[in-house]
């Protein structure tokens, strides 16, 4: 008996230890032979008859890659040096692009571009589907094989072929650098609190809390609301997700998880503490929001807690489990699907913002010049330094950096949250 017979046997034994009534067990287990040995009949006229001598290892390694990459786009093996790489952030030696991504129709589909990194700052854009890596075609690589082909020393050069919805196919050319993600970034805009979060790693919730407690400190009272931008966020720990949609929730359901078998099912609540006391709060999602980003988003929407606001999330609503193999990497199975407070489900899906604002761009029309009643001579009330107006303006000095706040104000979907904002704590102001 073959090394290989033996592990088809081996899982052939597996499959006889699931319980069900006798008839149905007998027939699963003739079943599952019968198609175990179609799979030796096939590997082993692969490995005899195939042009290229293959070694047992890449055969094997290959099936099971098939097999649960056939199950949905996130399954996947992980070999010992796909392993290694996921379970570390950054390696000194690696370089990246920074954009979060899946598998689609063979193609790799963008989740999100990843701030301040070269896919970011090259503008790759969520949804962006990836046809080709420097001229040689996606189509047909696994996703590990092709985010291998991506991946490469930190300054070398790549280009990747990318379709853009109707638009013809077009090349970008990208330098890898090492992939830094700084989670959470924080600052104030007048009276408002801006909180991006660009992924949800380990030191999300401490991170963000820090910043809160910081801008309230410096800002006190003048304080009236938070933006949580949550756009193109890729997603990441679920913990993490629970703690952040924790910090502004009181009570209440955050998420459920819901395997196959129903005794599986848990759920995470909130405790009691509101990181921001009650104040308003405004959440901005988009197309590449995925994962623990919309676990937050549906829960803050569920509980009446936050408005949401921009375009509908990505619609990744799946759980998956690493469970490493004994001297051989890892699997990465989902095992589950996410569930918003009211029992929606994530997947495929995605979050419906409350008040739906599109990417756009603000142009300034500059009006013809019209006459007002101060530009007749003798005028009522006209004073004579109204005639100010009519000197020549001044020329203009030179442009500046732009700086974060000139960001903020070229940000169309940003300044309706701000707008939003403002507008409810005008309200509140109101005097009884």
């Amino acid at each position: 008996m073959t090394r290989n017979s033996m592990i088809a046997l081996g899982l052939g034994a597996l499959l006889l230890t699931f319980e069900a009534p006798a008839g149905a067990a007998a027939r699963n287990d003739d079943s599952a032979y019968e198609y175990l040995n179609l799979f030796g009949d096939v590997f082993e006229r692969v490995r005899r008859d195939y042009v290229e001598e293959v070694s047992d290892k890449q055969l094997i390694e290959a099936a099971i890659g098939g097999m649960l990459q056939s199950l949905d786009p996130h399954s996947a093996y992980l070999d010992k040096e796909s392993y290694a790489d996921m379970q570390v952030d950054t390696k000194g030696e690696f370089g990246g692009l920074g954009i979060e991504v899946t598998m689609e129709a063979g193609l790799v589909k963008v989740i999100s571009p990843i701030d301040e990194t070269p896919a970011a700052e090259a503008g790759v854009q969520a949804g962006d589907l990836i046809t080709h890596i420097d001229h040689v075609p996606v189509l047909g690589l696994a996703l590990t094989e092709a985010v291998d082909k991506m991946r490469g020393p930190v300054g070398t050069e790549i280009v990747i072929t990318v379709r853009r919805g109707a638009k013809e196919t077009f090349d970008i050319k990208l330098k890898r650098a090492v992939i830094k993600i700084k989670s959470v970034r924080a600052r104030s805009e007048g009276e408002i609190g801006y909180l991006r979060i660009t992924s949800f790693n380990e030191r999300t919730d401490v991170n963000l809390r820090k910043a809160v407690k910081e801008m309230r400190a410096e800002k006190g009272k003048a304080l009236k609301g938070f933006v949580l931008d949550l756009r193109n966020n890729p997603g990441g720990l679920l913990e993490q997700a629970v703690a952040v949609a924790d910090d502004f929730l009181d009570h209440g359901e955050i998420v459920s998880t819901r395997a196959r078998d129903a005794r599986e099912t848990e759920r995470y609540n909130a405790a009691k503490g509101d990181l921001i006391d009650g104040m308003p709060l405004v959440v901005l999602i988009n197309g590449g929001s995925a994962s623990a980003s919309e676990i937050v988003a549906g829960a803050l929407q569920d509980q009446k807690r936050a408005i949401l606001m921009g375009t509908k999330s990505f619609g990744k609503g799946s759980v998956q489990t690493i469970i490493p193999l004994r001297g051989h990497g890892a699997m990465k199975l989902t095992t589950a699907r996410y569930y918003t407070p009211s029992g929606r489900s994530i997947q495929a899906v995605g979050i419906e913002p409350d008040i739906e604002v599109p990417s756009a761009k603000i142009e300034v029309l500059e009006p013809r010049r019209q006459m007002k009643e101060a530009d007749y001579r003798n005028a009522l009330d006209k004073k004579p330094e109204d005639a100010a107006d009519e000197k020549p303006q001044a020329p203009e000095t030179p442009a500046k950096p732009a700086s974060p706040q000139d960001k903020a104000a070229e940000d169309y979907q940003l300044q309706r949250a701000f707008d939003l904002l403002k507008g409810l704590a005008l309200y509140a102001a109101k005097p009884s």
